[in-house]
């Protein structure tokens, strides 16, 4: 029983050096040993040959994909970033945007109610302008009042401004106006003008006062008659005529304008206007050219142009009584002026 109790306590004490022992070794059969070793021994062998040149830049490779895909991740989280800023500023710039655009709507309205309100300010001042001329038309046509005006001294002012005036409406002229109201304002404000200038030259002081010193005026008058297109605005022609006309009564006034190279190119288109008034009024300009013998000698041979008298003589079929009448004397007179330069060439 000793022995018993004394090969258990044996037993006992073997399994306790075990559990004691068996963190540090590790009990393997000989056999499974040696077959590890050969499998190591193996792998040492084919490891190589399975690890080439391929796998390994394959796996070179990969880490630079790797490489590429952390820095795009980075790259891209700046785009984010500043496709962030730049959507702020987009956000930001069409606020401001839509801003201006109001305020540019409020402007344009502003602009049209300014654009109304100068426009009914222009009818005003048109109607106004038209009325002041037209008592001053009314009031021209005494000759008292014209040689107060030249004592005033503001006469020269006006007249400047009337020159002004009429030629800035002139040139505004073109083919569509044949067909406007010539009763509007603005051509009845341009017809008081013109009708107070052809006033102020109908009396004598008035005239002196235009043939010395409104030479600028005389000059405008002339060149808007040739800028006017034929047909267009016929009263107001037929009123600037007469405003010649009236100054070439004086004979300084009449040296002064026939010394201007276009007067008698203007008379021969006017002949040709269409409008019997202002054949009328031009041919009694070309009267008064025709009666003064310093401007005959002046003008030569143009005052015997043939294309001038076959316009003349054209008038002298016409049906208004006083139109015919008055070419038939210009006519005689042109007739006249021909034959005396041929007596004088022939005594010659």
């Amino acid at each position: 029983m000793s022995a018993s109790l004394l090969g258990g306590k044996s037993l006992a004490l073997g399994h306790g050096a075990q559990v004691k022992t068996q963190d540090e070794f590790v009990r393997v059969r000989k056999r499974d040993l040696e077959k590890l070793t050969t499998e190591v021994m193996q792998l040492r062998e084919f490891l190589p040959r399975v690890l080439n040149g391929d796998l390994i830049e394959m796996l070179h490779k990969a880490r630079a994909a790797q490489t590429m895909r952390e820095r795009l991740a980075v790259e891209q989280e700046q785009l984010q970033q500043e496709c962030l800023h730049l959507q702020s500023r987009l956000d930001a710039v069409q606020i401001e945007c839509q801003k201006e655009r109001e305020e540019k709507l409020l402007l344009r309205e502003q602009l049209w109610q300014s654009g109304a309100e100068l426009q009914q300010q222009a009818d005003f001042c048109s109607g106004l302008g038209s009325a002041a001329c037209s008592l001053l038309w009314s009031c021209s046509a005494k000759e008292d009042t014209v040689a107060h005006w030249l004592v005033d001294g503001k006469l020269h002012s006006f007249l400047t401004l009337a020159a002004q005036t009429l030629e800035s409406f002139v040139r505004s002229l073109d083919e569509e106006m044949k067909t406007e109201d010539h009763n509007s304002q603005d051509h009845q404000f341009v017809l008081a003008l013109a009708g107070t200038i052809t006033n102020i030259a109908a009396v004598a002081c008035g005239r002196d006062f235009l043939s010395s010193s409104a030479h600028v005026l005389l000059d405008t008058l002339t060149k808007l008659l040739e800028l006017m297109k034929p047909g267009v605005f016929p009263k107001l022609k037929v009123l600037m005529l007469m405003a010649l006309y009236n100054v070439s009564i004086s004979v300084k006034g009449l040296k002064y304008i026939s010394e201007n190279p276009g007067l008698l190119p203007l008379i021969s288109t006017l002949l040709d206007d269409g409008d019997w008034e202002v054949c009328l009024h031009s041919l009694r300009l070309l009267q008064s050219v025709l009666l003064e013998e310093d401007v005959l000698l002046l003008l030569g041979s143009s005052l015997l142009d043939p294309d001038l008298r076959a316009r003349v003589s054209r008038l002298t079929s016409k049906v208004q009584p006083s139109l015919r009448l008055a070419a038939q004397q210009t006519l005689e007179d042109l007739n006249a002026l021909q034959q005396g330069r041929g007596c004088k060439q022939s005594s010659l």
